[in-house]
């Protein structure tokens, strides 16, 4: 079993940024990507960005490439998403999760998930 608690969420205003962290305990393969996902109000839970355990793939989803940059740190069991520029339209709980080997964007194939955080820009 893994346990993935992340923190960092918070109120910001357009323009800002934010660093979310995803601390990783338990048992977990020493393969596994890990992910980042969010919701929003109302909406589908939806892949944000993803690495894998070594950190030498990244992949983003279309609409944070260039503002968001996921990282991870193997000696904290630590994934991060740090998140600039942010818009309104990022506004969510957003999610880390873990993931199988090859990195992928559905959030049914990811294995563990955390309770997640709130993200919310203002305009």
């Amino acid at each position: 079993q893994v346990q993935l608690v992340e923190s960092g969420g918070g109120l910001v205003q357009a323009g800002g940024s934010l660093r979310l962290s995803c601390a990783a305990s338990g048992r977990a393969s020493s393969g596994n990507s890990m992910g980042w996902f969010r919701q929003g109000p109302g909406k589908e839970r939806e892949f944000v960005a993803a690495i894998n355990r070594e950190g030498w793939s990244t992949y983003y989803a279309d609409s944070v490439k260039g503002r968001f940059t996921i990282s991870i740190d193997n000696a904290k069991n630590t994934v991060y998403l740090q998140m600039n520029s942010l818009k309104p339209e990022d506004t969510a709980v957003y999610y880390c999760a873990v993931g199988p080997w090859r990195i992928k964007t559905t959030p049914a194939e990811y294995y563990y998930w955390g309770q997640g955080t709130q993200v919310t820009v203002s305009s």
